[in-house]
């Protein structure tokens, strides 16, 4: 059919009229949605290029029972160089003075730096890395080095900013001290003091917008945050570092002599239940030792003869035996059913009081004390063994405390062994801190305190919180049960005969007892059978200021295993040194401990009145902002010279923060 003039035009009217059609939708949703939707899609928009991020606020600083500092944060930069924000002029004029200023303080060659920026800019790179992780001074430095000193509008400087925590005691106390840390899933790991403290030490987060640059590359948009982060509030603890450090040495000295497994030593206040030390030391393949894990809070297991304690209190406030009662050891061995209970005397002790029981550790008398005297009604010694607490666990703030075993008659396990088993410290279960929350309570007089790590919180100088002591039980036997189980724990060190006696000395005064506990008992193999050595007990002996637990898991047998071989010296250590280091006796002549195992030239503990340990710490060779967090944190002005690590301080460790009248200078090299 041919086609008319008409045709074409009704078809080009259809064309033109669709167009219009078209337009009009198109104007329409520009309309809408810059009208009606627009904000709708703008927060899309920013959604897609920027985004808050949480800034992690500074954590609080954990301090000793004198001010010394166990933690801190101090602050790690990473810098970042924006090539797109710098014009062509300003980059060609400056970035050899840059990159010579780089290399100086960063290391690499100037040529280096010179090819890192020249490609960033070429290849329009907004997020280039320079250095990371640099402290305070160094990070002050390169703000003004050449071009980044014009900021990042002009400079094409980007700042990023971390916090780290430092531990100036190192090794020293590191398990308890701990830390908490957060994984990708939001997932916390919260250890020691740093842990069962962090919502004192936490702070609150800030927030800051970010730009997103490109693909997971994200740039601080101006200098400010939004939300400021609130710094974390400073904890007190009660650790003493004099006495942490004489304990962590004395333990791994030991641990060494013995190629033990691990071990732990605590000391704690009579009278307060705060923990004055706390050392855990575990070892490597290598041989090496270092804080692996909390044993004392943590690990529960049979704790032997120093259990002995517990049975002859509860022995002699049901009236089952005295002091004087006479038990026969007969050869040295005692049969129960098809099961021998030995004592470590070959051909026993002969008919023997409970006292000299005690004091030499039998296991025959006590086995037939606790088995005999019991056997009619069983759950009269448990009932008696939980009426003093035994069984429940202490409540540390710190995570992962080891639950106490004490089983009662009819609970899976119980035989007509267990009575005579656990009258020698078998078939119960406690921690190291658990144990010495017992002897600690005997050497105060009956009452059981709570063992106590942290003595107080603090803003500044604001006291936010302060932790006292707190009683478990007001009384767990009678005065005079404690009268004679304290004169047994002082014979079992002072009498030639007492298993304890190897420990001690004329000058000062300790009560005790040893335990060694076998382990993998029931394996008929001799080379499988392996020692826990333990010792407990307080000092002085007449009017306890401390009370103190060592136990030391699988020394090895061919240097020794028993309790007072092995932990004795360790306690003694710790005691003596303790004693020279505090005022606990107005004169004292110390001797060398004796065995030749521990090492006694600790010459500085030796002192006959060494001063109090101030708070001005030493922090030669330490990086230079590291010091100066530190030092400023104990409320010090500081001033700085140079660049690097510590070489000299102006004002010496051991000078009290009182005396300190101008500022202290750190020599950087």
């Amino acid at each position: 059919m041919p086609v008319t003039d008409k045709g074409i035009l009704t078809r080009l009217y259809f064309v033109a009229g669709g167009l219009f059609l078209f337009a009009a939708a198109v104007m329409f949703k520009l309309v809408s949605i810059q009208m009606v939707d627009g904000d709708k899609y703008k927060d899309l928009a920013d959604k897609r290029t920027s985004k808050m991020f949480t800034i992690a606020p500074n954590r609080g600083n954990l301090y000793s029972d004198d001010g010394s500092l166990l933690a801190t944060s101090v602050s790690r930069y990473t810098i970042r160089f924006d090539a797109v924000t710098v014009k062509d002029k300003t980059f060609n004029e400056n970035v050899k003075p840059l990159a010579n200023s780089l290399a100086k303080l960063l290391g690499k060659t100037p040529s280096h730096y010179q090819q890192v920026l020249r490609k960033a800019k070429a290849n329009k790179n907004r997020y280039t890395l320079l250095a990371r992780n640099l402290d305070y001074s160094d990070y002050m430095a390169v703000k003004e080095f050449p071009l980044l000193k014009l900021g990042p509008y002009k400079g094409g400087l980007i700042v990023e900013q971390k916090t780290v925590r430092e531990h100036p005691l190192g090794k020293i106390a590191e398990r308890s001290v701990g830390y908490e840390r957060i994984d990708e899933n939001g997932y916390y790991t919260r250890v020691g003091l740093e842990g069962a403290f962090g919502q004192y030490l936490g702070g609150v987060e800030g927030k800051r917008l970010k730009q997103k640059i490109a693909k997971g590359q994200w740039k601080p948009i101006g200098t400010d945050n939004i939300v400021e982060p609130q710094d974390g509030y400073d904890v007190i603890s009660t650790i003493d570092v004099n006495i942490q450090d004489i304990a962590h040495h004395a333990l791994l000295k030991q641990l060494d002599y013995y190629k033990a497994d691990h071990g732990c030593v605590i000391v704690m206040e009579t009278k307060t239940g705060e923990v004055k030390a706390i050392s855990n030391l575990g070892r490597t393949k290598e041989g090496k030792y270092y804080e692996r894990l909390n044993y004392a809070i943590g690990e529960s297991h049979e704790p032997g003869s120093t259990f002995k304690l517990m049975n002859i209190v509860a022995a002699l406030e049901d009236g089952i035996i005295d002091t004087s009662s006479v038990k026969d050891t007969e050869k040295g061995y005692w049969k129960i059913y098809k099961h021998r209970v030995r004592d470590s005397k070959h051909g026993g002790y002969g008919k023997i009081t409970m006292s000299k029981a005690f004091e030499v550790s039998s296991n025959t008398a006590f086995a037939k004390m606790i088995h005999n005297g019991y056997k009619e009604n069983p759950e009269r010694y448990v009932n008696r063994l939980m009426n003093m607490g035994l069984h429940k666990e202490l409540g540390m703030p710190i995570k992962g405390e080891g639950k106490p075993v004490i089983r009662y008659p009819g609970d899976k396990g119980w035989s007509g062994l267990s009575l005579a088993q656990m009258a020698y410290g078998y078939e119960v279960s406690v921690t190291p801190m658990q144990t010495l929350a017992f002897y600690n309570a005997i050497a105060n007089d009956g009452e059981m305190v709570k063992p106590r790590l942290i003595k107080e919180v603090k803003e500044w100088n604001r006291t936010v919180e302060v932790f006292d002591k707190e009683v478990l039980n007001p009384s767990i036997c009678s005065k005079e049960t404690i009268s004679k189980v304290k004169q047994l724990l002082k014979n079992t060190v002072e009498k030639k005969h007492g298993t304890g006696h190897g420990l001690y000395s004329p000058n000062f005064s300790m009560a005790g007892k040893t335990g060694t506990c076998q382990k993998d008992y029931v394996s008929k193999d001799p080379d499988k059978l392996k020692y826990i050595s333990t010792f407990a007990g307080y000092f002085p002996a007449d009017n306890p200021k401390y009370s103190c637990i060592v136990v030391i898991h699988e020394p090895d047998k061919s240097v020794g295993y028993y309790g007072a071989d092995v932990s004795g010296p360790v306690f003694k250590s710790v005691a003596q040194k303790v004693y020279a280091t505090s005022p606990l006796v107005d004169e004292i002549n110390m001797e060398d401990v004796k065995d030749g195992n521990l090492d006694s030239s600790y010459q500085k503990y030796y002192v006959q009145a060494q001063k109090k340990q101030t708070t001005v710490p030493n922090v030669k060779g330490m990086c230079g902002m590291d010091a100066v967090a530190i030092l400023e944190n104990l409320g010090l002005n500081v001033e700085i010279q140079g660049n690097g690590k510590v070489k000299k301080q102006s004002v010496t460790k051991g000078t009290e923060i009182s005396k300190v009248k101008n500022k202290i200078v750190l020599v950087l090299s």
